[in-house]
């Protein structure tokens, strides 16, 4: 076992924010001298039955505590599930029904396999210790916070004020999530910063119940592949840990170079020290992006595919690059655009792949503008805020980030 600063510092890798980051310290030296692991909490509410990148941010730090010695408890919201989180939403979620919840949990177990050891990993579903609480229990438990304090979160805040309705059962979501850490008796729980609300009601009930609370590391929202938006399967900007092979590379690759940072912090294994010299080459040119976006999609298909289907995968997407006429290296830029929509001959302009946007009206009517790789014949079009790949004429190509201000 690491010594705990030396722990420390593999926790801190990609997160937010520790709470309380000296109280965690001292759990892990205690976990030291005595040999003991502490007992690490991450739950999953199983409102769809597939796990993307997204998802794996907080498997990876999981695979981290347990390549540190420690514990690691996979909660399976199963009881949570049918209630529906409401963090970050604005309007009543519709609950799902307990076959619906139990059909999408039993795809997590093969799939959490990927990342986790399944040998040193404890599922557990919550539906074990809610599902035994009595009328006269839950009505303890209801009465440790206050409507006024479940107004503090900003989501419940805001539907109040803007009079949508919150369902009583939606207060009763982060009491069952912070009792998770009660039942279980967690030293540490990982989450998302949408989550941060939840993960403090579970320190202030261990504290209500008695026990010491928990530490929380809380974990980035990964970007999804237009780099703006929370990576999502409804928003189309997923990379699914089960889809094929050849998607999962492809997609990867077509992401800027700042977000391949991004993911190589938040899911690449490399160490700390390899990170800190990737960054310092690619700052001074010594590793040209292209090179490291592919050793990135590399090593994420080896990690759900293997190496031999990886190593095939990469071939057979630098043939069909050539076969294409893309150019080995293509440069990115990043616009900034003051509406969610923007007219395609001035993005073209913006970006300088034209002078002016009558050239680049011109030059699409002509079938000389290329978007993702499909000619493009409408001078009017637009595009959303997303990543594109334009070609203007035969050897004029950039790839673009854009996000609205």
């Amino acid at each position: 076992m690491l010594k705990p600063e030396s722990q420390l510092e593999v926790i801190k890798r990609g997160a937010v924010e520790i709470i309380v980051e000296a109280d965690l310290l001292k759990k892990l030296e205690l976990s030291f001298s005595e040999q003991r692991p502490l007992k690490i909490k991450a739950g999953f509410d199983p409102t769809a039955p597939d796990i993307h990148l997204g998802h794996t941010v907080l498997l990876e730090k999981m695979r981290q505590f347990q390549d540190l010695g420690h514990e690691v408890i996979f909660l399976i919201g199963d009881f949570t599930g049918m209630i529906g989180d409401p963090s970050g939403k604005s309007e009543m979620r519709k609950p799902l029904s307990r076959d619906e919840v139990l059909e999408n949990a039993a795809t997590y177990r093969d799939q959490i396999s990927k990342i986790l050891d399944p040998k040193k990993t404890k599922v557990v579903f919550n539906s074990e210790w809610m599902t035994q609480m009595t009328s006269s229990e839950m009505i303890r438990l209801a009465g440790t916070y206050t409507v006024a304090r479940m107004l503090e979160r900003e989501d419940f805040r805001m539907r109040w004020l803007n009079q949508n309705p919150i369902g009583i059962h939606e207060f009763m979501y982060p009491l069952i999530q912070g009792y998770d850490s009660v039942a279980l008796r967690a030293d540490v729980e990982l989450g998302g910063t949408d989550q941060k609300f939840n993960l403090i009601v579970g320190r202030e009930l261990q504290k209500e119940y008695g026990q010491e609370p928990q530490s929380v590391v809380l974990m980035p929202l990964l970007e999804g592949l237009d780099g703006i938006k929370k990576m999502s399967k409804s928003l189309g900007n997923y990379v699914g840990i089960t889809e094929q092979s050849g998607e999962m590379y492809g997609k990867i690759m077509s992401i800027s170079d700042d977000l391949m940072l991004r993911y190589y912090e938040l899911l690449s294994h490399i160490s700390l020290e390899e990170f800190s010299s990737l960054k310092e080459g690619l700052k001074t040119g010594a590793v040209h992006p292209k090179h490291a976006k592919e050793n990135l999609a590399l090593e994420i298909v080896e990690r759900y595919w293997g190496r031999e289907q990886a190593m095939r995968v990469r071939n057979e997407f630098e043939q069909i690059f050539r076969q294409k006429g893309l150019p080995d290296e293509i440069p990115s830029a990043e616009l900034i655009w003051d509406a969610p929509e923007m007219w395609v001959p001035k993005i073209l302009k913006l970006s300088g792949l034209t002078s002016s946007t009558g050239e680049a009206a011109r030059l699409i009517r002509q079938g000389g503008v290329s978007v993702n790789e499909q000619r493009l014949n409408d001078p009017d079009a637009k595009l959303p805020a997303g990543t594109y790949l334009l070609k203007v004429g035969k050897r004029k190509f950039l790839q673009i980030r854009a996000k609205t201000s």
